[in-house]
């Protein structure tokens, strides 16, 4: 009797991937394993450069395939099915497959594509170790994430130009230390904290915060100065005018501010004791006319004293 030449049957988690492979490929009309390899050859984004033998033998279950080729016919033929599949969604549901073959369930922990596509699982309101690792894994369980990390903003690398970085500091320093730097950081601590944002990046929150803390103080000072300098607005106000060293914007605001009449008439009857009765308009006006700057030259968190320097138009006479 002639030896029998028929190829071994696929089993267990190997013959669950050939029959998906098959009901894919038939969704897609059954293209030959030629056009198949031919179309995998034409895309540049593939991997596997399969031949029309290795498509052959991965759809009829001959032997147990790379990842790299049944991920290749996976995205073509979700292409040619009618209406197309989505390519990640496909080769997201193919992944544990391929892998069970080799790990011995489909249970597995997912890859992070996996993840991506298919979320954390306990729908049946069971555990999932996907879900065992996300709660285990959240930094939010150690430590306070700093609220200056957490506010809108434009990522200046992507996310696996990070990942790369972090693997290679891994490798250097060890994940011990990377991951101590990590959570360090997380709690505030990082390159540029200092300004209130990460280094390369602008804090417009904060520098909104900090414009009104520097306006309110200002007030303050000024409403303390006018309580015993009457005189004080008028001399600002010529101050300012023989200043050569203004701003040609800011000079242009204060001209045009100044046409307004019923405005003018609120900053000329300033005093401590008028100073709520008239608009913010009115104390804006005030505050230029009286300083002409006012800068942070210390941290948040200081007394507004020691966080900020005004320079007057009109210098503070010596104290008695």
């Amino acid at each position: 009797m002639a030896a029998s030449n028929a190829s071994p049957q696929p089993s267990g988690p190997h013959q669950e991937l050939v029959e998906a492979l098959q009901e894919l490929h038939r969704a897609a009309g059954r293209p030959s394993s030629r056009k198949v390899s031919t179309l995998i050859r034409h895309r540049e984004d593939l991997r596997s450069a399969a031949s029309h033998e290795s498509v052959r033998s991965a759809v009829n279950g001959i032997r147990v395939p790379r990842w790299e080729t049944v991920h290749d016919i996976v995205v073509v033929l979700s292409g040619q099915c009618s209406p197309p599949r989505d390519e990640e969604s496909e080769t997201a549901r193919f992944l544990p497959l391929w892998r069970a073959i080799g790990e011995g369930e489909s249970g597995a922990l997912k890859s992070f594509q996996e993840l991506l596509n298919g979320g954390w699982g306990g729908e049946d309101g069971k555990w999932t170790p996907e879900l065992v690792m996300g709660a285990v894994l959240n930094p939010f369980n150690a430590i306070e994430i700093h609220p200056s990390l957490a506010v809108p903003h434009e990522p200046l690398v992507s996310e696996d130009d990070w990942v790369r970085l972090m693997v290679k500091e891994i490798e250097e320093q060890g994940a011990e230390h990377t991951l101590r730097v990590l959570l360090h950081m997380l709690k505030g601590d990082y390159v540029g904290a200092e300004e209130g944002a990460p280094y390369g990046y602008r804090n417009p929150g904060r520098e909104a915060l900090e414009a009104y803390a520097a306006f309110r103080y200002g007030c303050q000072e000024i409403l303390r100065r006018l309580s015993c300098e009457p005189n004080l607005l008028a001399k600002s106000i010529r101050a300012m005018r023989a200043d050569e060293t203004m701003d040609r914007d800011d000079r242009a605001e204060m001209l045009e501010n100044e046409s307004d009449l019923s405005l003018m008439h609120e900053v000329m009857i300033v005093t401590p004791e008028t100073w709520d009765e008239v608009s913010e308009e009115a104390h804006h006006m005030v505050f230029g006319y009286l300083i002409k700057q006012i800068s942070p030259v210390g941290p948040l968190g200081l007394p507004d004293t020691e966080r900020f320097q005004i320079t007057w138009r009109i210098p503070e006479p010596p104290a008695a």
